[in-house]
C-alpha cells in the first residue's frame, strides 16, 4: 500500500490555524469562525494536550496540537546514569505500560552486550508484557467511555485494573513504576502463589471484557457517537507514522509481536485483530478483541512456565544474590563494583522495537564503551499518532474531537519525554 506524498500531509501548526482565522475573518461573504483553546488543563485531553481549534460554528475548519507542557528531559537525563539506573526512568515515559518501556529498553542493551536470555526469564517479561497490555487497554477503556459520557464503565474497568496492580505490586514492589526487569533478566523470582493469582484473574478476565461489551457495544448513544466519527483511511494512517490498534483499526495488517518478534513471541498462537471502518468504533472493537488476545497468551505463557534461573551467566553484569554475596568473596567484588562503577557495554549502536498497547515503541541505545549511554532516544507511538488528529477531526463537529482524542489513546508522557 503506497502512502501518501509528504506534502499533501503536512499539518497546520498553531501559528497556521490563527493566521488561517485571520484571514478567514476578513473575508465579509463568509461567517465569522472562532479560535478555540482545548486544554492543556482539559478533562478529555488526556494528559496536559492543548489543542487549538477554528471552529464555524460547531464545526472544526482546522486544528494544531501544542505539546510540551509536561517535559521531564528523560532522555538527556539517561546520558548520566549507568545502563540499569536508566530503567526507572523507562517507567515514567508511558506510565500506563512501564514494563514495556522496561523490555524495549533492555533488549536494546542486551542486544549491544550479546546476552542470552534464560527462557524462564523470557516467559514471564512476556506474560507481565500481556497483563500490562490488559492493564492499559482498561484504563484506556474506562476513560474513553467517560469522555462519551458512560461514567459507569469506568468504574468497572478499574475494577479489574485493580486487581492487576495488585498482581504487580506482588511481584516487583511497585503498583504502577514496577522497574522489575533487569540488564540480562529479571528482578527478582516471583512470589510462590503468584502463578496461581493470575491464573484466577486470566479465568474471570474473559467474562469481564465480555460484561463491558454488553454495557456499550449495543446501547444506541455509543454507537452513534462512535460510527462514522474520526475516519482516517490506511494511505493516511501510514503516510502520518500511525502504528497500533489505529492503524489496525485502518486495516492496516502490522503488529511487530507477529511480524517481527521478539522475546519469543514466535512461540505464541494468537490472532491480530483487524477492522477496515478505519472510525472510532473500529478502534474500540480493535482494543477490546486485543484483550482477548492478551488473555490467551498469558495463558500459554503459563501452561509453559520453564524452570531454570531468571538471570543470565554474567556475573559482572548481574548482580550476585544476597546470600552470594554475603558468603563470597567474589560475588562481593562484583556487586561493590556493578553497583559503584556500572559495567561498560561494548562501542556500539541499536534500534530496538516492540509492540506497546499504543503501537510501535523503539528505543535507539548509543554505546561509546563506557557504563553510561551516549544517548538512548525513545520513539513512542502516542508522538506520531497525535499528527493524525487534525486528519481525523477536519469537517467534523467539535464534540467529536473528544471521542477522536479517546480513540487514539495517546499518553502524554511519552510525547514530552
Amino acid at each position: 500500500m503506497a502512502p501518501v506524498a509528504a506534502p499533501d500531509m503536512i499539518n497546520p501548526g498553531v501559528d497556521d490555524v490563527v493566521a488561517d482565522a485571520r484571514h478567514h475573518n476578513q473575508d465579509p461573504s463568509r461567517d465569522h469562525t472562532m479560535v478555540l483553546n482545548m486544554g492543556p488543563q482539559h478533562p478529555s485531553t488526556h494528559g496536559v494536550l492543548r489543542l487549538v481549534l477554528e471552529i464555524d460554528g460547531e464545526t472544526v475548519v482546522s486544528l494544531a496540537p501544542d505539546i510540551g507542557y509536561l517535559h521531564t528531559g528523560i532522555e538527556k537525563t539517561t546520558e548520566a546514569k549507568f545502563y540499569q539506573q536508566v530503567v526507572p526512568l523507562t517507567d515514567r515515559i508511558d506510565y500506563l505500560c512501564p514494563m514495556t518501556n522496561n523490555l524495549a529498553y533492555v533488549l536494546a542493551v542486551e542486544k549491544l552486550l550479546g546476552l542470552e536470555i534464560p527462557e524462564r526469564a523470557e516467559t514471564i517479561r512476556i506474560l507481565l508484557n500481556e497483563l500490562t497490555r490488559i492493564q492499559s487497554h482498561l484504563v484506556w477503556l474506562g476513560t474513553h467511555a467517560m469522555d462519551i459520557g458512560a461514567l459507569t464503565v469506568f468504574l468497572y474497568c478499574f475494577r479489574e485494573r485493580e486487581e492487576l496492580l495488585r498482581l504487580f505490586e506482588a511481584v516487583a514492589g511497585q503498583r504502577m513504576m514496577t522497574s522489575y526487569f533487569r540488564i540480562g533478566g529479571l528482578s527478582m523470582e516471583p512470589p510462590i502463589d503468584w502463578f496461581a493469582r493470575v491464573q484466577k484473574f486470566l479465568n474471570i478476565m474473559p467474562s469481564k471484557i465480555a460484561e463491558y461489551e454488553g454495557l456499550l457495544s449495543g446501547n444506541p448513544i455509543w454507537i452513534n457517537r462512535l460510527k462514522g466519527v474520526g475516519y482516517l483511511s490506511p494511505e493516511d494512517a501510514i503516510a502520518l507514522g500511525v502504528t497500533g490498534p489505529p492503524l489496525r483499526a485502518s486495516g492496516v495488517d502490522w503488529d511487530l509481536r507477529r511480524d517481527m518478534p521478539y522475546s519469543g513471541y514466535e512461540k505464541y498462537q494468537f490472532k491480530v485483530p483487524i477492522r477496515t471502518e478505519g472510525d472510532v468504533w473500529a478502534r474500540y472493537v480493535i482494543r477490546l478483541e486485543e484483550m482477548y488476545e492478551s488473555v490467551k497468551i498469558c495463558q500459554q505463557a503459563l501452561d509453559r512456565m520453564p524452570e531454570g534461573p531468571i538471570v543470565a551467566d554474567a556475573p559482572k553484569i548481574i548482580l550476585p544474590n544476597r546470600e552470594q554475596m554475603k558468603t563470597q568473596m567474589e560475588s562481593l567484588i562484583h556487586h561493590f563494583k556493578i553497583v559503584t562503577e556500572g559495567f561498560a557495554v561494548p562501542a556500539g549502536e541499536v534500534f530496538q522495537t516492540v509492540e506497546s498497547p499504543r503501537g510501535v515503541m523503539g528505543y535507539y541505545v548509543v554505546s561509546d564503551g563506557t557504563a553510561k549511554p551516549l544517548r538512548c532516544h525513545m520513539r513512542n507511538p502516542s508522538y506520531a499518532t497525535l499528527q493524525s488528529l487534525e486528519t481525523m477531526c477536519k469537517g467534523k463537529l467539535l464534540g467529536d474531537v473528544v471521542a477522536v482524542i479517546g480513540s487514539i489513546d495517546i499518553v502524554l508522557g511519552e510525547i514530552d519525554r
